[in-house]
């Protein structure tokens, strides 16, 4: 076929890649975003980072608070799109707009369907200790994250990975998937294969608790959880009644009483947990820098086999 015209539908940074991969491929004849919000301490009102793309390259914006009503799919029709492509919307799609291209929309989501439908599939991966992750290209339907897939590119999470390093990684390799599927996808010669019926592992948003060090979980889970979720909402505890953020861990292989400390020195603070132990290396008192847990111990004395954390 000639150029397709294509609806892209996308948010944040993560979809920028595959926007980009959109205007190679085709002709981007609108866009649809998250209305502009209020972002850091100033609640400066912001335009999504999609938005600030498809305007730079001359193309019509829509912003609906809503996508059922008024029936914005008749907004879309105008356009007459071939496709619409779909990176990190943020919303569901209702079925009009689903079925109004004559290819149907297609989403570059990222992880390796089905594991890890839902909305935060990169973090989620890394919680759970998977050795590998990527995106996956499929057709959309009525489901979350259920349609046949199209494509599939992987990419291995290293130990020191954080969604903070993959969230970019992933993001390119959405573009790329899309520049080597889409075209074959749209001319007939790539067929969409349904989802196996196991494997499914649901990736719900991140609610602020989860950061929460609970420490009846063992080291190794808590380690990949803080990584998991770095930068938001980041991994905490209390100590004293305050908040102290932890940036970064050793896994160690101490006993003793959850919670309880088993050694704080240079090395840093060292917590027991359910099964193994964490070693506290940098943390962030509250309303203070990030500094070296030794540092911290410096000024603060916690005698070892006390239980000071969550308290």
């Amino acid at each position: 076929m000639s150029r397709p015209r294509i609806v892209f539908m996308g948010t944040p940074d993560f979809a920028v890649a595959s926007l980009e991969a959109c205007f190679d491929l085709g002709d981007v004849v609108a866009v649809v975003t998250q209305p502009d919000k209020p972002k850091g301490r100033g609640n400066t009102v912001t335009a999504p980072p999609v938005k600030e793309l498809a305007l730079a390259r001359g193309v019509p914006v829509f912003q609906p608070a809503k996508l059922r009503t008024p029936p914005f799919v008749e907004e879309l029709r105008r356009f007459q799109p071939d496709v619409c492509v779909v990176t990190a919307y943020g919303r569901i799609l209702p079925k009009d707009i689903l079925e109004l291209p004559p290819k149907g929309c297609v989403n570059v989501h990222g992880s390796l369907l089905p594991r890890f439908r839902g909305a935060a599939p990169i973090q989620w991966s890394i919680a759970h200790g998977d050795s590998e992750t990527g995106v996956s290209l499929m057709v959309m339907d009525e489901g979350l994250d259920t349609g046949p897939v199209l494509a599939m590119k992987r990419m291995p999470i290293g130990p020191e990975d954080t969604s903070a390093t993959m969230y970019p990684k992933l993001a390119a390799l959405g573009g790329e998937v899309l520049r080597e599927s889409l075209p074959a996808y749209l001319s007939g010669a790539l067929k969409p294969v349904p989802q196996p019926g196991e494997g499914v592992v649901l990736a719900p948003i991140i609610e602020k608790d989860e950061g929460k060090l609970d420490f009846t979980r063992t080291a190794v889970a808590l380690e990949r959880r803080l990584r998991a979720f770095t930068p938001w909402p980041g991994a905490f505890t209390t100590l004293g009644g305050k908040l102290v953020k932890v940036h970064r861990v050793r896994v160690a292989d101490g006993q003793g009483a959850p919670g309880s400390v088993l050694s704080a020195g240079t090395e840093g603070l060292e917590v027991a947990c359910g099964e193994g132990s964490l070693v506290l290396l940098d943390i962030q008192p509250e309303g203070k820098r990030v500094m070296k847990a030794a540092d911290f111990l410096m000024g603060h004395k916690l005698a070892v086999g006390s239980q000071p954390f969550g308290t």
